[in-house]
């Protein structure tokens, strides 16, 4: 007979999902990717997203990673109804402050059968999988203490050996309708018994994540696709919560996210450079971009969208619409991604959200004065098209902010400020000289008139010139433009200089 995850309905109870990461290094995509999937459920359905803390493992969790994880999904917009910050019915939301709770359901789970001591030695355990491998069995714990008298459980603590405390798993098939990938059935010699707390005392996650999910009725698990082979023991786990009466007596409804993949086809790690949250907030990736191009991983609203808000996804979010082949990480489309929602941004969000970065640099002043924000309201129109991450901008505006003492050319633009240039640049001051008013449109009329009508020179020889000598570079925000933000002292100062040298 199989054992099968029961399904609570439709909407039979409210939709409770939780994301329970571990606080151990910095946050990655992959994480991100499956607390906004489960986001993206909750608020669908209209149901509770709990956001809870996995810190058992004491020799891997540290308190600045859990800082970390809190302040990434503040910083993204991924609210929660319950845990860390805000409480709720079944706190508290950090493992490491359950132990009295954990330690109690072990005991019922040991009294009523469930689980039991197991006193083999790691060498024991060693042979074991050897006899197993000869034997070409499946690997796993061969039940060696399953059922150990009396006697022999005084004799092992006569003998002063140490004991775990295992679960055991029943001799049937388990079977669950996985949310993503169907129907999916473990046999029994696929799932051995396996440790739920140390010799120590200390509760291991097969135990405590189970026994979280039945104490906080959470309804439905959206995890990734690695934790797959866990799942019939936390189903079988389930099954034995609610015959001590821990929980609802109701299993949660499983989905598997698909593996995220980087370079070389191979799955995304914490340890690639690509996988740091933290890089893409460093480098200038609006929350927006980052997560309308996670959601893309896996999941698709339909109709070739692909632009779409936080919102907009948590109406659409379809659990059935998930993929269940794996998703790849793609740098440049989720940089091109981030792009379009800058360009999305209204002028006055875009300087909020690049002043930081400014003033970082030194750039602007905090707060910034009124001529620097004279000039960045200016300006920001002219870099929004071109600017693909916020970091940009501080190498795009720093000509437009920097006073004339700090003002340089590039090293590696004079080269193309040779004689020929120095003939354009004084054509340029003398067509400049005359000119009455400042604005782009007559600095660009007068400019084309004298170099390109006058020189016969072609636009590109003519305006690189006076582009570098203006900007510093070669490539920079439109030049007629920023050049009446400067104003005419500051530029006739800078190809003066320029033609000089």
């Amino acid at each position: 007979m199989a054992l099968e995850a029961a399904d609570p309905g439709a909407q039979a109870v409210p939709v409770r999902v939780r994301f329970s990461p571990s606080p151990t290094g910095n946050p990655h995509v992959g994480m991100i990717r499956t607390a906004l999937f489960n986001w993206a459920f909750a608020r669908h359905h209209q149901g509770t997203f709990v956001f809870r803390i996995e810190d058992t493992d004491a020799a891997r969790d540290s308190e600045s990673s859990y800082t970390a994880l809190v302040d990434s999904l503040r910083w993204l917009g991924l609210t929660w109804d319950e845990g860390p910050g805000v409480g709720g019915p079944f706190g508290p939301y950090r493992q490491s402050e359950r132990g009295e709770i954990y330690g109690r359901i072990a005991a019922q789970l040991l009294a009523a059968g469930h689980a039991y001591e197991c006193f083999c030695t790691p060498e024991e355990l060693e042979a074991d999988r050897d006899r197993a491998k000869a034997e070409h069995r499946a690997p796993g714990y061969g039940r060696t203490c399953r059922h150990l008298t009396q006697d022999q459980i005084t004799a092992h603590r006569v003998a002063n050996r140490s004991s775990v405390l295992r679960f055991a798993m029943p001799d049937h098939d388990i079977t669950w309708d996985d949310l993503v990938r169907g129907p999916v059935t473990f046999r029994p010699e696929f799932v051995p018994d396996y440790v739920i707390m140390r010799a120590n005392g200390d509760p291991l996650y097969p135990l405590v994540n189970p026994a979280d999910d039945a104490l906080m009725d959470i309804t439905h698990v959206l995890r990734g696709e690695d934790l797959l082979s866990s799942t019939p023991r936390q189903i079988a786990m389930h099954a034995a919560l609610a015959d001590i009466g821990v929980g609802s007596g109701v299993s949660p409804r499983f989905g598997h996210l698909p593996y995220v993949m980087g370079q070389g086809n191979r799955k995304l790690s914490k340890r690639d450079p690509e996988s740091s949250l933290l890089m893409y907030r460093e480098l200038g990736f609006l929350p927006e971009g980052l997560l309308n191009y996670l959601a893309l991983l896996g999941w698709s609203p339909g109709d070739d969208q692909e632009f779409f808000s936080l919102q907009q996804m948590a109406e659409w979010f379809d659990i059935s619409r998930v993929n269940a082949s794996p998703a790849r990480f793609d740098v440049k489309k989720a940089t091109a991604i981030n792009a379009d929602w800058i360009r999305h941004l209204q002028p006055s969000e875009l300087n909020e959200r690049l002043l930081p970065y400014l003033q970082e640099s030194g750039l602007v002043s905090n707060p910034p004065t009124g001529q620097e924000q004279a000039v960045l309201e200016q300006a920001l129109p002219l870099v929004a098209e071109r600017l693909e991450v916020l970091t940009q901008a501080v190498d795009m505006l720093a000509f437009l902010l920097v006073d004339d003492e700090a003002f340089a050319i590039a090293d590696d633009q004079w080269e193309f400020l040779d004689d020929a240039a120095t003939a354009t640049l004084t054509a340029a001051l003398i067509s400049l000289a005359s000119l009455s008013t400042w604005t782009a449109a007559d600095i660009q009329a007068s400019l084309r008139a004298a170099l390109v009508e006058d020189m016969g020179l072609k636009p590109k020889h003519a305006f690189t010139p006076l582009r570098i000598a203006i900007t510093g570079r070669r490539v920079s925000p439109p030049l007629f433009e920023s050049m009446e933000i400067l104003g005419r002292n500051v530029c006739v100062a800078r190809l003066t200089a320029a033609a000089n040298r």
